[in-house]
């Protein structure tokens, strides 16, 4: 792989240009592809094989209502009994009216005679139905929807719009990315310190971004993509490719300071550290695209997205970087910040002052380690999954503030309502049947009441709306919905009619358990895959055996501080978290998916450096100094920018972005300077010369990987010395 690298490091090189017009052209063809076929992408969470989701999809063509997407409005008033006084009743039949006549919804109730007025007088609800899926409703038909509501809130009532339609999730602010890139540019000046070397890696990240993020927007046209989809490519892709480009610009600027002409130089950093990021890069898309063993459309969207945006930003790195190397040429270190970016032999970097304090007290570092992951990791044994609701959004959003009025004036069950499929087609009396059964539901622990229920003659099958105690992210709900299911034998055989559970509750209740089994049999995969890999790379049994340690220490604890923030409501003074509950249902997996790669990254860099070390004949603790040396700083502006990128995801109020960019930065964070800056090289340390003990039987069946270079390097160094091909490179403004 080396000497491919080496080979396309030179020809990007020298054809610069054309490379450089090949990706701004692709650019202008996805982006223009985006523009012509890009479609909507999708809120809603669905899973093919769940009760909830195949019980709906059975009465779709007999209650199509089930399907179609709806939403609420919400009228209240000051005063107690005040919504049902002449001027609001007046008012709210007006809006009703409006909102009926608006193409693409199917039916409003009144209030009034549905018996939709709260026992305190204050709150109306008018329940919407359209003629269409959620997914399907435009921004035109919510906006006219709203506008429609003029009347009521001319009349002094106050308005607010919830259910399915107004539910806003996958977006991050503008502003909160921009954000993210500021600090990232800030880490790379104050690392590179020059201007025009921490650019470079901006740019390219936002090549790759730009291309990846058009290239989702395009598929989602023809395919269901889930809205987290792009957000968590832009994230990903923007990190990794900041990252990668920063790797091959920093091996770049060494082999300059070493002497190299340019063209060398990039040609070998496209060798070394480009094969370090297609190392990397293939970990991050192998544990990305491994999210579809869960079998969840939705969340293989995400991890394909992901890892399309890691694909493209690899390319860019190998590619487009020596390129625009080659329009740098020596002008790369102009327009200093500081001098000391490219340090002297004698001149002791921190990493280096950092190393030899670990290497003089190992023991002591390793424990200290310990000491501040496990008590951080032990809130993640009362993890709780759960898909966020309107309840959820931020506090000033049209469904959050709905949600909380209902709650309060209705009950929190009535936001959470599960729809009960009686089928009766093997009974005699159909609606005795349905009756027998609404009698036995409604007496259960945890419901709070039933609505009428709607009887299809035809096919003998009915619907019972189920009214909880409890709210959709509650624990009383999940039981209900489980008490409910256990109880079709005992219906079945009392009134000889079956019944099955679905809604959007349901739905949400089915999905967390999928994710939630699928959790244990993902991490062990990863945690094999890790295993395997590194003992690939590193040709050892006790590093790569530390390597997994370590990143399941860092998967707990993360996921710890996860459920302390978002479960329990630790640190809410400073993270603004828009409501505390279960932890969003796949933001544990998608957390082991990409700190996998990453990890694996950031382990690959600092053992290969300190592998580079002990083969050429330091000593074991020696080699741990001089791998840090060389790679610590790297590896610190890396992480201080993923920290930055996924960071800046905490600041939106997003319900589900925000809790993914939480736990990636606190899991970067966690694993690059605890795990991988701190507690590995002391186990490095403590285990000497074991560390790279490998069986003679695995030697002859372990294929070797030049990781390195070091096979390139060496025939390098042999071929003799042509300065007449320099002198003419160097005339070329090479």
């Amino acid at each position: 792989m080396a000497t491919l690298l080496y080979r396309l490091g030179h020809l990007t090189f020298r054809r610069r240009r054309t490379v450089l017009a090949i990706w701004l052209a692709l650019l202008i063809a996805v982006g223009s592809s985006a523009a012509a076929f890009g479609g909507e992408t999708s809120d809603e969470f669905k899973v093919p094989g769940t009760e909830a989701q195949a019980t709906l999809d059975r009465i779709k063509h007999t209650f199509p209502d089930q399907a179609n997407g709806s939403a609420m409005v919400v009228f209240q008033a000051d005063s107690k009994d005040g919504i049902t006084k002449e001027h609001a009743r007046t008012a709210v039949h007006d809006t009703i009216a409006r909102i009926a006549k608006i193409p693409g919804v199917a039916d409003v109730p009144d209030p009034y005679t549905s018996g939709a007025v709260s026992p305190d007088g204050k709150v109306a609800l008018g329940l919407i139905s359209f003629t269409h899926e959620a997914a399907h409703i435009s921004d035109q038909e919510r906006d006219a929807v709203v506008a429609a509501a003029h009347p009521a809130g001319q009349a002094g009532l106050t308005v607010a719009f919830g259910g399915d339609a107004y539910s806003e999730s996958g977006e991050v602010p503008v502003a909160s990315e921009a954000l993210g890139l500021l600090v990232a540019g800030v880490v790379l000046a104050v690392t590179l310190g020059a201007l025009i070397s921490a650019g470079l890696p901006l740019l390219t990240a936002l090549v790759g971004v730009g291309i990846a993020i058009a290239g989702v927007t395009s598929l989602a046209g023809s395919f269901e993509i889930i809205s987290t989809a792009p957000v968590l490519a832009l994230m990903i892709g923007l990190a990794v490719g900041i990252d990668y480009a920063l790797f091959l610009v920093t091996r770049h600027r060494r082999h300059l300071a070493q002497g190299l002409l340019p063209a060398e130089a990039a040609a070998r950093a496209n060798a070394t550290a480009g094969s370090a990021v297609v190392f990397a890069g293939l970990t991050v898309v192998v544990a990305l695209t491994g999210l579809a063993v869960a079998r969840i459309p939705f969340l293989t969207a995400m991890g394909l997205a992901a890892a399309g945006a890691v694909a493209v930003s690899v390319l860019v790195a190998i590619t487009l970087v020596p390129a625009l190397l080659g329009f740098a040429g020596h002008r790369l270190n102009r327009i200093s910040l500081w001098k000391p970016a490219l340090r002297t032999s004698h001149t002791r970097p921190f990493g280096e002052r950092w190393a030899c304090f670990v290497v003089r007290r190992p023991l002591a570092v390793l424990l200290a380690g310990v000491a501040v992951l496990v008590p951080l990791a032990l809130p993640a044994a009362s993890l709780t999954l759960g898909l966020p609701g309107p309840g959820s959004q931020a506090a000033e959003t049209q469904a959050r503030i709905a949600s909380d009025i209902v709650s309060s004036h209705f009950g929190p069950g009535y936001n959470s309502p599960l729809i009960v499929v009686v089928d009766a087609k093997q009974v005699e009396h159909p609606k005795k049947a349905v009756e027998e059964v609404a009698k036995d539901l409604s007496s259960m622990k945890g419901v709070a009441g039933l609505l009428p229920p709607t009887v299809d003659e035809k096919t003998s099958t009915a619907v019972l709306t189920i009214i909880p105690n409890s709210g959709p992210n509650d624990a009383a709900t999940r039981q209900l919905v489980s008490d409910i299911r256990a109880q079709n034998p005992a219906l079945k055989k009392e009134s000889g009619a079956s019944i099955a559970i679905t809604g959007t509750t349901a739905a949400n209740i089915d999905v967390s358990a999928r994710l939630d089994a699928a959790l244990a049999p993902f991490i062990a995969v990863i945690a094999g895959a890790a295993l395997l890999l590194l003992i690939v790379a590193f040709r050892s049994i006790l590093v790569p055996l530390k390597a997994v340690v370590g990143f399941l220490l860092s998967v707990a604890a993360s996921l710890g501080a996860v459920v302390a923030v978002y479960q329990w409501g630790w640190l809410n003074s400073l993270i603004d978290v828009p409501a505390t509950g279960p932890v969003v249902s796949f933001v544990p997996i998608l957390l082991i998916a990409v700190l996998f790669g990453l990890a694996m990254d950031y382990e690959l860099f600092l053992a290969s450096g300190i592998r580079e070390s002990y083969t050429h004949g330091a000593s074991p603790r020696d080699a741990v100094i001089a791998g840090m040396r060389n790679g610590a700083r790297v590896v610190t502006a890396a992480a201080l920018i993923m920290v930055a990128v996924f960071g800046s995801a905490v600041v939106a109020q997003d319900p589900i972005i925000q809790p993914i960019g939480f736990a990636l930065a606190v899991g970067v964070l966690i694993d690059a300077f605890i795990v991988r800056m701190a507690m590995v090289p002391a186990a490095m340390t403590l285990f000497g010369k074991a560390a790279w003990w490998f069986p003679q039987r695995l030697q002859k069946i372990v294929p070797q990987v030049d990781m390195e270079g070091e096979q390139l390097m060496a025939q390098l160094e042999q071929q003799p010395h042509r300065p007449d091909a320099e002198r003419r490179i160097a005339a070329r403004g090479y």
